[in-house]
């Protein structure tokens, strides 16, 4: 459902809102390392998000990326739209294009109806989902690994 960036990215940023604020800005290469994903692809994701000021990004040898906007503040739905777009949240499981182009031309699809719920109720999810949210999570859980 989600593009491989964007489950990247939505890591990364889990990732980077955990750190203590102490230890200042990460490296993609650590960064990268700890997650396991590779670092070029991972870079070009997280400038997407600096470049929307969700992650702060500084350049050069003792650069790297850290959260800029307070991870109670972030939620998924942010990051989704950033890396993806707004295609999971408008566009048609069948057709191409929207569904509100799919019900002008009449050709409603045979999912329309399931998956316009679902669809409402992604959007509630990723809305009402934060980083902050997904780190707590994350550090109360043994088993979870982003």
């Amino acid at each position: 459902m989600l593009s491989k960036s964007c489950r990247y990215g939505i890591r990364a940023v889990i990732y980077l809102a955990s750190r203590p604020v102490s230890e200042g800005k990460t490296g993609i290469k650590k960064i990268s390392s700890e997650l396991d994903l590779p670092a070029p692809f991972l870079a070009k994701i997280l400038q997407q998000l600096a470049k929307q000021k969700i992650l702060s990004s500084t350049k050069g040898p003792n650069g790297g990326f850290s959260i800029l906007k307070d991870s109670r503040k972030v939620t998924l739905f942010d990051i989704v739209r950033t890396i993806d777009g707004n295609d999971i949240f408008t566009d048609c499981v069948m057709h191409n294009g929207s569904c509100q182009n799919v019900e002008k031309e009449k050709k409603q699809c045979p999912l329309h109806d399931d998956y316009s719920k679902t669809r409402t109720n992604l959007i509630t999810l990723f809305s009402n989902t934060t980083i902050y949210d997904l780190v707590t999570r994350v550090n109360n859980s043994e088993l979870v690994n982003i």
